[in-house]
């Protein structure tokens, strides 16, 4: 490992303080911003919770941690679903919270039998498909955003010229530009993709001009905006999800301790880190924003910068939760249109259903094995189309979290399991 710039515990000059933690900001502000405007919830929610949830992250990792968390992609189509059913967004906003109370008890389990246990459960071939069923489940979502007027929902050929545009920039950013414009290159094909917009005449920038700066964000506060209503249905939607984003976390946490120079698995520990990342989801439940996870583009800042601060990390936070609360921010992202924001999330969920296949093809699985073959097969169908058990409208397994856990049950009931290697997430 070559020597940091800026170690863990190292204090920032003011000047370098900013610039850095703004850095950490643009590089997942892009992603973050993206599921709230993909589930139909506030943008300026999603930056104050990741903001609050990462410096609860760093409080209960003992500073020791320097990661950010954002908004994750694995709960986007169960949100969907959960706001469409009758208990509306708290019903996502429950789901959520309970979800983060899962990682709870994950934590506390780790903490006392170790962490041997859950990488048994938990081998690339089950988590590598459903992490492709992640992206190939959410394909049609993004191809109909970048190509279909949003009002009237049909193919519109000025909107596709949109979506393609910023598709192109975010390939263009992402393979030609290998320092920080690389980093940032989902925020920078948004920026070309909205300018483009702006020429082409399919953007109202009124709102940005119109808007105060300082705004009260649309908190979605439980017993105030909803009833708090646990039902099976909500449970069985978004519970399950926890075993593909628990994964997450503990390959980013693997890749991370790899660019610091230290083993966060064993101090302050997996279970720290898990815990942390489950009450930054409950705090982002509580106020109306989505779950949240670790982000591999601000792993990747570390990487590039070799500075680990932690109090990089906590400067990004605080912009992240002042910025929610300018409205003028707020406004100029509402006016981002859908076919920006489809170009953008057709790389996204094919990054992510590749990240799935990358994990596969590192841990050399031989789908020459037919044990191999059935697992992976059955995961991949199951989740994309969308299988579900449904006993009644209160009890039903759906689309991702069913074929996650059948999965699970494949790889524990069938011979000739392998033992796994503690690296073995490591897909970035």
């Amino acid at each position: 490992m070559n020597k940091p710039v800026l170690d863990i515990k190292d204090v920032p000059s003011p000047i370098q303080w900013v610039t850095l933690s703004l850095q950490h900001l643009f590089a997942m502000f892009g992603a973050t911003v993206l599921v709230p405007v993909l589930v139909d919830l506030d943008p300026a929610i999603a930056l104050i919770s990741s903001g609050l949830g990462t410096l609860a992250f760093l409080i209960i990792t003992k500073w020791q941690v320097p990661a950010y968390l954002g908004s994750s992609f694995a709960f986007i189509a169960p949100i969907i679903a959960a706001k469409a059913s009758e208990g509306g967004a708290g019903a996502a906003m429950i789901g959520s919270f309970i979800v983060g109370l899962v990682y709870g008890l994950v934590a506390l389990i780790i903490k006392k039998a170790g962490y041997r246990w859950i990488m048994k459960l938990l081998p690339p071939i089950v988590v590598g498909p459903v992490i492709m069923v992640i992206g190939l489940s959410l394909a049609g979502t993004a191809v109909n955003m970048a190509m279909n007027e949003p009002v009237t929902g049909e193919y519109d050929l000025l909107y596709f010229s949109v979506g393609l545009i910023t598709l192109a920039a975010t390939i263009f950013f992402s393979i030609f530009f290998k320092g920080f414009l690389g980093m940032v290159s989902i925020l920078a094909g948004i920026i070309v993709g909205y300018i483009y917009a702006l020429l082409v005449g399919v953007i109202d920038f009124s709102p940005v001009l119109e808007a105060k700066w300082f705004v009260w964000p649309q908190f979605i506060v439980p017993f105030v905006d909803y009833d708090v209503k646990v039902t099976l249905d909500i449970i069985l939607l978004m519970v399950p999800i926890a075993v593909v984003t628990i994964s997450e976390h503990i390959g980013h946490q693997l890749v991370l301790s790899k660019v610091v120079g230290r083993d966060y698995i064993k101090e302050p520990g997996l279970h720290r880190s898990i815990l942390g990342d489950g009450t930054a989801t409950m705090i982002s439940a509580l106020i109306g924003g989505p779950p949240k996870t670790t982000y591999g583009e601000n792993i990747g800042v570390l990487a590039l910068t070799k500075v680990y601060s932690v109090y990089v990390i906590a400067g990004a936070a605080v912009v992240a939760i002042v910025f929610g609360f300018i409205g003028k921010i707020s406004a100029l992202i509402s006016t981002i249109p859908q076919a920006v924001m489809g170009g953008v999330s057709i790389l996204l969920f094919g990054i992510i259903a590749s990240s799935g296949l990358r994990m596969l093809v590192d841990n050399k699985i031989d789908f020459g094995s037919n044990r191999n073959l059935a697992i992976s097969s059955v995961i991949l169908v199951l989740g994309i189309g969308g299988a579900l058990i449904k006993v009644s409208d209160q009890f039903q397994l759906q689309g991702m979290a069913f074929a996650a856990i059948i999965g699970i049950i494949l790889n524990l009931v069938l011979p000739g399991r392998e033992d796994v290697k503690e690296d073995m997430f490591e897909t970035h």
